[in-house]
């Protein structure tokens, strides 16, 4: 055997030594990991998991929709008849394939699906792709496909052609959203909405300002306030619908985006277990909507049971965006401003090269229907009839054509000549140059409008996105709504699943110390805050049993930043002996850490102490020691002429004398005075963070007054815990005994407008009260707490074809009766329009100062109309039209 023979790595072998033989024949892998690593990571990046941004698609999803559209005859096609097809353009499983299809039909955009195809809220999988079936849906027909502008390749077996990216005339991907694994990278694109991507574009496209923000199919709502584009480091909060059906019921009507119902429950069950929320049943009603009852356990907040399943469980979850495509070849990290940026000025490049490709086809139009309007019509045709030869024929009707050939757009070429000798004689006899002038006249005029459109690119791109919206964007509203959610602070909502004892001589406390003495209910993520004998604080975490210190006095659940509670204590100083008072709040501290009440010295020890919820100084009384020099050995002191300090303060002198005892002389009142209340209508919750309205100084016996656009009115409580829907509410202030509301309604029964004053008489807290007619039909139009409401109202009068307008002073037109009284009409002409006007100003007599300052604070409320798209107006011609009524 000649050297020539052997591969290129080796050498002819000589040695007889089989084992030398072995080791002449290894091969160097030194880098080879490195290399196919980098490979293989590459490949993943660019061929499975990143999406390109030319048509926001990753390559099994071209694939799959370019076979569906080889496929298209307008009928559909089995699933798994069209997974054959993808495979022929790249070997992917016949599994991913499936999935992938699946993924897209659940999407509802660019597939027209029929069979049993899953469902994304309950997790269902789809039916075997031999019984499910699949077409391009119109719009998919309309925005993704286009032969002469799509660049092609030749598939992985030289066999087929596939496009390297189809041309895509819309922003695909921020509608689909796209979710992909690749090594050392991922992506995470949220799906938008169809409507609001349309709008986006053409705002860029007129270079003005717009936002995106995600929008889901299974609705919920999202708080965008972090969603910093898209980009990575962003977060948005999704929320299911929870309702509250009744006070031992809640339903949930959505579920967050990437959960399902299982799932969903799944959570809910784990939480109740775990202790967290209180439940007795939860029941899945999901059908053609989504729908779970979740019943209470007796005794159990609806409020804070929702608060509880945000935090909880899935009914809440944190999602991170992170937009990652393919540009260029490369991974790049962009936001969806810049995806749909780009995504647009694609558009715009495709239907310019659209419209030039039909400008060429035109003109290619105009150019034969010349040539052969010359052909025939000067008869060029008999002049070949003498030629011998073929070459002799092109040239005499070259040579016939070379007086008009200045009039085209181009050199007539031998191939325009031959088209022009195909022409069959019947149609040279049929010709007629009449209809043949009018057709070019149309060509012409077509063309007029495509070199229109070229030359104004910008409207007609404008022009297109309208016209995809027109046609496609009905029933594509947006389905997830956006608010900004509050923070829910888990140890406020956790369910008290334990009970703390405490040891006191022993210095233990716990939920595991079942035969001490017992203190309380908590949770199992509660923090508890211990006082002992020797003026030391602690605060720890809850544990089945911990040591906190001996000569515990007093434990509790600690509320970090609770500024309404204040500890009052007397404390001897072991190094003067002399005894202290001081009144102080804990608010925030280290957990673990032992915080010194005291001056620090040592033996010295807590003579007296409470914690007082709301602030409240007792008075105490002193009795001092027998053998003490004191004249006066008893005496009280009052903790309300004690300034509130912070925790490490001396505090005031009490007694330089020995004491003997401390002891309660009678119970004080709260020294903080009330808590200012304002109402978030972003969120619907109450705070004292002075964020939204401010509803007033609540004392302990005060309310909340909220009024319904149901015509329904209720008291609650000015717990920070209670949720509001400011969508549902036209009114939600601080209740006022005496106050007078003002109503205005459309009465179902007699379609006439009524006007009613009144009190409420009722003092049920959280119980709705209807004060409008429970007639079908019957719709509450205006709620007012102004004192003096006034409407501008035009009405028809019989015989009369015009409007007359006046102005009304509703305080005049119904005296305040009863809360159920039907009330005033307020004409008994068709009211065709009502416009609220501003308050009426009225002298104020002289009256003594604190009825004046009640008349004033009622007297700043405002008056409410209902949002025109909230009401359903009667058929009559009497309501109010939509347009004219709002919010004051």
């Amino acid at each position: 055997m000649e050297n020539e023979s052997l591969p290129e790595n080796l050498e002819e072998n000589t040695n007889d030594n089989p084992q030398d033989d072995a080791l002449h024949q290894q091969v160097a892998v030194a880098g080879l990991y490195e290399n196919w690593f980098l490979e293989y990571a590459s490949y993943v990046i660019l061929e499975r998991a990143v999406p390109a941004i030319e048509d926001g698609l990753k390559p099994v999803q071209r694939r799959i929709l370019h076979a569906l559209k080889e496929m298209d005859d307008g009928r559909f096609n089995k699933v798994a008849n069209v997974i054959g097809q993808t495979m022929q353009y790249h070997p992917h499983g016949d599994a991913s394939i499936n999935e992938a299809m699946v993924n897209l039909g659940q999407k509802d955009l660019v597939f027209d699906c029929q069979g049993n195809w899953g469902d994304y809220r309950t997790g269902d999988g789809a039916a075997a792709a031999r019984y499910i079936e699949v077409r391009l849906s119109k719009f998919a027909l309309d925005v993704i496909f286009n032969p002469q502008t799509t660049d092609w390749q030749l598939s992985y077996d030289g066999r087929k052609r596939e496009p390297v990216a189809l041309p895509v005339k819309f922003p695909l991907l921020l509608a689909h959203g796209v979710e992909g694994i690749a090594v050392g990278l991922s992506t995470k694109i949220m799906p938008h909405n169809f409507v609001e991507l349309i709008e986006a574009s053409i705002a860029v496209l007129k270079n003005k300002p717009f936002e995106l923000y995600p929008d889901f199919l299974t609705g919920g709502s999202v708080d965008v306030s972090n969603y910093q584009d898209g980009h990575r480091g962003g977060k948005i909060r999704v929320r299911a619908k929870i309702e509250e059906f009744d006070k031992k019921t809640l339903v949930i009507k959505d579920i967050p985006f990437s959960t399902t119902t299982t799932n969903l429950i799944e959570s809910i069950i784990k939480a109740n277990d775990a202790g967290k929320i209180k439940i007795k049943k939860v029941i899945d009603n999901t059908a053609k909507d989504v729908e779970i009852q979740v019943q209470l356990a007796p005794g159990v907040s609806p409020d804070v049971t929702i608060d509880a399943l945000y935090a909880f469980t899935d009914c809440e979850i944190s999602i991170s965006p992170n937009a990652c495509v393919i540009i260029a070849d490369k991974p790049h990290f962009v936001g969806v401003s810049e995806v749909l940026k780009v995504c647009t000025q694609q558009t715009v490049k495709l239907l310019e090269r659209e419209l030039e490709i039909r400008r060429d086809e035109l003109m290619e139009k105009l150019l034969f229907s010349s040539l052969e309007k010359i052909f025939i019509e000067n008869r060029i045709y008999r002049d070949i009839e003498e030629c011998e030869t073929f070459e002799d024929v092109i040239k005499t009707v070259d040579k016939g054509l070379e007086p008009y050939k200045p009039e085209f757009y181009r050199e007539i070429v031998e191939e325009d000549i031959l088209r022009l000798l195909e022409i069959r004689i019947k149609r040279i006899s049929k010709y007629d140059g009449f209809k043949a002038e009018e057709a070019m006249k149309r060509l012409q005029e077509e063309l007029a409008e495509v070199l229109d459109n070229l030359a104004n690119i910008i409207r007609y791109s404008i022009d297109y996105f309208k016209n995809i919206l027109k046609k496609h964007g009905k029933g594509r509203e947006r389905k997830t709504e956006i608010k900004n959610f509050n923070t829910i602070s888990a140890a406020v909502v956790a369910a008290a699943n334990q009970k703390l004892y405490v040891d006191r001589v022993g210095g233990f406390i716990g939920y595991g110390l079942k035969k001490e003495e017992y203190v309380m209910d908590c949770s199992d993520i509660d923090d508890i805050i211990v006082f002992r004998q020797d003026g030391r604080c602690v605060v720890t975490k809850v544990q089945e049993k911990v040591f906190v210190g001996k000569d515990i006095i007093y434990v509790s659940v600690f509320k970090k930043n609770d500024d309404r509670k204040v500890y009052n204590l007397a404390y001897f100083d072991g190094k003067t002996g002399i005894s202290y008072v001081k009144r102080f709040k804990v608010t925030a501290v280290t957990r673990d850490r032992e915080y010194d009440l005291t001056a620090g010295n040592p033996k010295s020890k807590l003579l007296y102490f409470t914690a007082n919820e709301n602030g409240e100084a007792e008075t105490i009384q002193i009795n001092l020691t027998a053998s003490c020099t004191a004249r006066v050995k008893q005496f009280e002191y009052d903790f309300k002429e004690l300034l509130i300090k912070g925790r490490d303060s001396m505090g005031n002198l009490l007694t330089k004398y020995p004491i003997r005892k401390i002891t309660l002389k009678s119970a004080g009142v709260s020294t903080l005075g009330g808590v200012d209340i304002y109402y978030d209508e972003n969120v619907g919750r109450l705070n004292r963070d002075e964020h939204g309205k401010y509803l007033g100084n609540f004392d302990a016996k005060d309310n909340i007054l909220v009024i319904y656009k149901d015509g329904q009115y209720e008291l609650t409580n000015f717990e920070l815990t209670n949720r509001y829907e400011a969508k549902d509410i036209v009114s939600l202030s601080k209740f006022i005994p005496d106050g007078i509301i003002t109503a205005l309604y459309f009465d179902g029964a007699s379609k006439l407008y009524y006007v009613k004053r009144f009190r409420i008489e009722t003092t049920t807290i959280d119980k709705k009260f209807l004060f409008i007619s429970d007639e079908k039909g019957s719709k509450l139009i205006l709620a007012s707490i102004d004192v003096y409401p006034r409407i501008e109202m035009s009405y028809k009068k019989d015989n009369q074809s015009g409007l007359i307008k006046e102005e009304v002073n509703l305080d005049e037109i119904a005296e305040v009766r009863g809360w159920k009284a039907m009330g005033s009409k307020l004409s008994t002409f068709k009211v065709q329009q009502i416009t609220p006007l501003a308050s009426k100003i009225v002298e104020t007599p002289v009256i003594e100062q604190e009825e004046f300052s009640k008349e004033k604070e009622e007297g700043t409320q405002t008056s409410k109309l209902i949002p025109p798209e909230e009401i359903e107006f009667p058929e009559s011609g009497e309501a109010t039209t939509g347009e004219q009524l709002g919010l004051f």
